[in-house]
């Protein structure tokens, strides 16, 4: 690892993985409930009834738990290789 990455605080890491993750998870929220009704779509599921605002922070939640996970691996794969 070179010096400037062990520098680096882990709460800026993980403030770096969280924060454009939660804002790509806001845009995708608002695009995606934009065109579905979360209750229409979790009646078609079966799993019984839900609110609309119970839908959208679901449907939140799992956005940034996707956006997330895509930000964490973006940081993990920009790590230069061990040189052999």
């Amino acid at each position: 690892m070179d010096k400037a990455t062990q520098d680096t605080p882990m709460i800026q890491k993980v403030i770096a993985v969280l924060w454009p993750s939660f804002l790509t998870s806001g845009v995708a929220t608002i695009l995606f409930f934009t065109a579905f009704d979360p209750q229409l779509i979790v009646s078609v599921s079966g799993y019984g009834e839900i609110t609309r605002l119970g839908g959208y922070t679901i449907g939140f939640f799992l956005f940034w738990m996707l956006t997330s996970i895509s930000c964490l691996l973006t940081c993990y794969f920009q790590r230069p290789c061990d040189p052999k």
